[in-house]
C-alpha cells in the first residue's frame, strides 16, 4: 500500500508517494538523492543514518517515511548555510575528527543535536551523547575534541 506524504527536507518542501514500509533513510537517499545520510547497520546500532526530525536526532534507518510526514527533516547536506560549514562540521575538520568518514555525517548530526540541547557538555555528557553512534576508526579522541571545540564557539 502506498501513501502520499509531505515533508520539508533541508528547507525544501517535498511530496511523495511511498510504500508504508519505506524507511526514511531510503526516501532521503533513493528518492531525494541526499546520499550524505549513510546506511551502516539497518538496526539502529551504528548511528550513521542520524538526521534531525523536528529538531531531534533520530536514526532514519528505523523510522518509516510515513512517520516523518508533516515534519521538518535536516540532513548533513542541510547543515551548512550559504556554503559556510556549521560549527560542528568545522570543528570536525579542524580537529581531524574523522578517518574513513563513513560515520561522520551521523556523528556530526548527533553532536549538533547534543550541543543544541546542552551547549557546554561535560566529558561524561559528551560520551553519553555519542553512545548511539559508532566509529570503527578513530578511537573517539579527536571526535570528543571536536565536540569541545564546537561547544567553545558559542555558535551552535
Amino acid at each position: 500500500m502506498t501513501r502520499k506524504i509531505e515533508l520539508t527536507v533541508n528547507g525544501a518542501k517535498h511530496s511523495r508517494e511511498v510504500e508504508d514500509r519505506t524507511l526514511l533513510v531510503d526516501l532521503l537517499r533513493d528518492q531525494l538523492g541526499l546520499t550524505g545520510t549513510h546506511v551502516g547497520c539497518d538496526t539502529s546500532q551504528c548511528g550513521c543514518c542520524t538526521v534531525h526530525v523536528d529538531g531531534r536526532a533520530v536514526k532514519s534507518c528505523t523510522m518509516l517515511a510515513v512517520q516523518a510526514s508533516g515534519a521538518e527533516v535536516m540532513t548533513i547536506e542541510g547543515l551548512a548555510v550559504n556554503g559556510k560549514l556549521h560549527p560542528v562540521q568545522q570543528a570536525f575538520t579542524d580537529c581531524h575528527a574523522l578517518q574513513c568518514g563513513f560515520c561522520t555525517p551521523g556523528m556530526i548530526m548527533a553532536v549538533a543535536a547534543l550541543l543544541k540541547d546542552n551547549p557546554q557538555p561535560s566529558d561524561d555528557e559528551i560520551y553519553h551523547g555519542l553512545e548511539g553512534n559508532l566509529c570503527r576508526c578513530t578511537g573517539y579522541i579527536n571526535i570528543v575534541k571536536a565536540v569541545k571545540a564546537a561547544a567553545g564557539t558559542g555558535k551552535v
